[in-house]
């Protein structure tokens, strides 16, 4: 893939470990966050296909910060438990979207769920139960 889709730039928290399976996309919509990710070598199984794992950092990265940055002040959180379902595949040179949608974020717990986009097939879905930190 040598063009990112419109509206798409790097991701604007990072770390060293999202710089090391990055880089890692962002944009904002009237849905909330969307994280993106081209699928490289470095992604895949032996089998070429996108290691499941690399989408539960992708989940939990999506998650944790439309959970987070929904309110104002952010809220401080960590994850809790994650779910994931796979029904499809990403391989090598794939866009991979990740479309987020936070359910509440309440004291001393917040919920989400993210949907997984290969272009118009949705490939995985996650959600995950955050516990909110005391500041």
């Amino acid at each position: 893939m040598s063009e990112l889709p419109e509206g798409f730039g790097p991701i604007s928290r990072t770390s060293a470990f999202t710089d090391l399976i990055g880089p890692i996309y962002q944009k904002t919509d009237e849905s909330g966050l969307i994280i993106g990710l081209v699928a490289e070598a470095k992604h895949c199984n032996a089998r070429g296909i996108v290691h499941g794992g690399v989408l539960c950092t992708l989940a939990d990265i999506a998650m944790g910060y439309s959970a987070a940055f929904s309110t104002e002040p952010p809220t401080p959180i960590v994850t809790t438990s994650q779910t994931v379902d796979y029904v499809g595949k990403a391989e090598k040179g794939d866009w991979i979207e990740v479309h987020t949608d936070v359910q509440k974020v309440g004291r001393s717990t917040a919920f989400a769920n993210c949907y997984f986009h290969v272009g118009s097939k949705r490939i995985a879905r996650a959600s995950a139960v955050f516990s909110v930190i005391a500041s």
